[in-house]
Formats: structure tokens, C-alpha cells, sequence
């Protein structure tokens, strides 16, 4: 019954005339209906590991086992947050999971905070920053430039990287460093922060952009896309079931993740 309301997309009403039980008996046995949640043997693994929202302060941050396709461990979050993560792979150290790379965002702080693992940052996420700085389609020049450049990380190598970088910022350095000043007050910034703060991430994430190519014998991807995928799928079939309570929406995702 459960598979049929989660997985084949029945609504109560069809449950009830299939099973020919009243809808209330229905709600009542999917309320009661337990989720089976899969007990792995710790191997060595990469994590991927990235969070995704229902509505607004409330969603669920997920840690997947890349090397076999699994989710190991999955949290309800009202928001993201590097300690949020960090307890996530604490608990699966502790179970004796061996984990030789973590993929995650871009968040401020994510990528310094495991010392001992190896980090790569999702090139989507990184593009995503870019893109969001900068818009889908820049006026500017030297924000098209930049953009551009963003496109091709997977297409590079972290040395070859660094040159063009350092070759676009000296081109527009003069650019970045212009300042407009308030008139009333006198007081100014930098006319194009938005640029500058684009560039500011890509200089900053380099450490984190190219740890798959350095660590290759690990096989890290570059990407979160993996759950990524996931994450649309099960909003996918959220939808076919508007309304519920937060309740049933978490049985859901358990039921939805353990498989």
C-alpha cells in the first residue's frame, strides 16, 4: 500500500477503492507503516554531500556513498550549515566509515573544514556563485570574460587555471580597482563589486576546484550531480502528493532515501 501511494503515485482515494478500506483506515495504516532503513558495512568511500529545501527552513542534508550509490546518512535541517555537515561525517567516521574525499558546495567554511580529507567543490555550485554575481548574460567585458573562464574548469588543469587567471585579473585590474565616490556624503566603493566578488570566489575556491584531477586515484567526482539527480526525483514525486503534513513528507523521504 505504501508503494502504491509513494511509488506508483495512487491518491487516497484510488488506495481506498483498491483496497476497500475507508480513506481514514488508509491514512492511519500509511502513518503506521514503518521505513526499513538499509545497515551498510563501513568501507572506504567518497562522500557527496550537499542539502536540499521543501519550503523554507526545512529540508534535508544528505551524505551518499559515490563508490556504490547509496545514501549512508540523510538529516532534517531548518538550515544548511558546516557544523550541520561536519557532525554528518563525524557519525559516519565513527561507524567506521574510511572516507577518502568529500564533494560538497561552495558554502563559506565547508571546504576548510576537514582537515583530513581530501574536499573537491562542485563545479556546478562554483558556476552557480558565478552566474548569480554576474547574471546568465553580463554586459561588461571583463564579466563576460570571467564567466567564461568559470565554463571551462572541467575542461583544465589547476597550473594552466592559475595562468589564466592571473592573465585576467592583471588585464583588468585597472577595472576592478574603480571607485565611486557619493557626491553628498563622499564616501565611496568599488564600481564593479559584483566583478570583483565573482573573482574574489574563484580565487579563493581554487584549492578546493581541482582536488579530483590531483587525487585521481581515488576517483572523486567533480561534481555533486549525483544527488543532485536524486533530489529532483524526489521532489518530483513530493508533488504528487500536495498538502501532507510535515510528518508524512518526512516518511516519505525516509522511504524515498533508504531505497
Amino acid at each position: 500500500m505504501f508503494g502504491d501511494y509513494f511509488d506508483g503515485k495512487q491518491s487516497l482515494n484510488q488506495l481506498s477503492n483498491k483496497y476497500h478500506l475507508s480513506i481514514k483506515t488508509i491514512r492511519s495504516k500509511l502513518a503506521d507503516h514503518q521505513i526499513y532503513t538499509p545497515n551498510f558495512t563501513p568501507e572506504e568511500t567518497v562522500i557527496i554531500m550537499d542539502t536540499t529545501y521543501f519550503r523554507r527552513n526545512f529540508g534535508v542534508m544528505v551524505f551518499r556513498d559515490y563508490y556504490r550509490n547509496r545514501n549512508l546518512h540523510w538529516q532534517y535541517v531548518t538550515t544548511e550549515t558546516v557544523k550541520g555537515y561536519k557532525q554528518g561525517i563525524l557519525l559516519l567516521k565513527l561507524q567506521g566509515w574510511l572516507i577518502n574525499g568529500i564533494v560538497c558546495d561552495g558554502r563559506k567554511g565547508l571546504s576548510k573544514a576537514f582537515k583530513d580529507i581530501p574536499v573537491q567543490m562542485c563545479h556546478f555550485h562554483q558556476q552557480a556563485i558565478i552566474r548569480r554575481y554576474l547574471t546568465q548574460n553580463p554586459r561588461a567585458e571583463a564579466s563576460r570574460e570571467l564567466r567564461e573562464l568559470s565554463l571551462q574548469l572541467k575542461y583544465i588543469d589547476k597550473e594552466s587555471w592559475i595562468f589564466t587567471l592571473d592573465h585576467w585579473h592583471k588585464k583588468w585590474e585597472s577595472y576592478l580597482k574603480e571607485k565611486t565616490v557619493n557626491p553628498v556624503t563622499g564616501k565611496w566603493h568599488y564600481t564593479h563589486k559584483r566583478l570583483r566578488s565573482a573573482y574574489r570566489s574563484l580565487r579563493v575556491n581554487t584549492p578546493y576546484l581541482f582536488t579530483y584531477q590531483i587525487q585521481a586515484k581515488l576517483n572523486i567526482p567533480n561534481t555533486t550531480n549525483p544527488l543532485e539527480g536524486i533530489f529532483t526525483e524526489l521532489k518530483t514525486k513530493l508533488r504528487n502528493h500536495a498538502g501532507i503534513k510535515d510528518k508524512m513528507k518526512i516518511k516519505l523521504t525516509d522511504h524515498f532515501l533508504a531505497k
